[in-house]
């Protein structure tokens, strides 16, 4: 799968794709259903299938003091678009100039010119242009106009309710990550480099893979079971805590895994943690022994948790 940044015209190999348009972070139940129309557009037609997605966010470009709100970084948005079928995926830099374009100027100049794009298709609550000028109806009227297609997908529902990014990032603040992965359809997952800690884990006989949180969501900070996927492919259960480790100074924000029955160097090597079951909230110990008395219970909850 092939990955372009905007700014230059797409390849004369993917012109005339089929293209899905959206934010699609999280790429839950919704998105997939956008993209996989798009999919099936474009081998109906025998076309290519592009999925064009924004970076930064367009909430991060016009709200840049936001919390960090991310479900997924473009790695991962890459990883996903290539097994749902699509042939390549198009970052749209939000910049200045992007954000100044009017809803027909964003049309000819990126949907056209740029991608030469045979067909779009959107949910049914996408807008573009600045000041959110555009919607979908506006999309049809000018893509019957310039040459290409405007297809929409209704909001897709689960047990009577719209799935959306907003709803999964609230479950995730709750303590839900198996709520929200039945929205993503899999675990919320943190991709990252696995850095140097203070090593006080080792000491205790659990030494943890440490991954910063960076752009992501921030969910409950606690104790949860997880499931890390290593660069070789390979899938290791665990137990996790995830923010700022009150026991310890300085606190230091991070998502620590313990991997259980591994014995390796991690070092440098990105990996990826899914969140499968919150366990309990942070807390703080009083002393050493009463914190590894409790990461042991918390290692039984966690394996127990992962045959569920």
């Amino acid at each position: 799968m092939e990955r372009l940044d905007s700014g230059s015209a797409v390849p004369a190999r993917l012109r005339g794709a089929i293209v899905a348009l959206g934010n699609f972070d999280g790429f839950h139940l919704g998105h997939q259903a956008v993209v996989g129309r798009a999919i099936e557009r474009a081998r109906a037609r025998g076309r290519p299938a592009i999925v064009a997605t924004f970076d930064p966010h367009p909430q991060r470009y016009f709200r840049p003091d936001s919390e960090p709100f991310r479900l997924t970084t473009l790695d991962q948005r890459q990883r996903l678009f290539a097994e749902a079928g699509a042939d390549a995926m198009l970052v749209l830099h939000f910049d200045a100039a992007l954000a100044a374009l009017g809803a027909r100027g964003f049309a000819e100049s990126r949907l056209v010119a740029e991608i030469g794009a045979g067909g779009v298709v959107t949910g049914d609550d996408f807008t573009f242009g600045r000041g959110r000028e555009g919607d979908v109806s506006m999309l049809a009227a000018l893509g019957a106009e310039l040459g290409f297609t405007a297809d929409v997908v209704p909001a897709v529902t689960l047990d009577g309710a719209t799935i959306s990014s907003s709803r999964i990032r609230e479950l995730l603040r709750e303590g839900q990550p198996r709520a929200a992965a039945a929205l993503l359809t899999r675990p919320f997952a943190v991709q990252g480099v696995v850095e140097h800690g203070a090593k006080l884990g080792r000491t205790l006989g659990y030494p943890t893979a440490n991954l910063r949180l960076a752009n992501y969501l921030r969910p409950a900070y606690g104790v949860y079971a997880v499931r890390g996927r290593l660069g070789d492919g390979r899938i290791l259960d665990g137990v996790a805590n995830l923010g700022i480790r009150p026991s310890i100074d300085p606190p230091i924000e991070l998502l620590e895994s313990f991997f259980f029955d591994f014995s390796g160097d991690l070092y440098g090597q990105v990996i990826e943690v899914a969140l499968i079951e919150y366990l309990r909230p942070e807390a703080k110990f009083d002393s050493m022994d009463a914190m590894t008395v409790q990461m042991d219970a918390d290692s039984v909850a966690a394996r127990a948790a992962l045959l569920g």
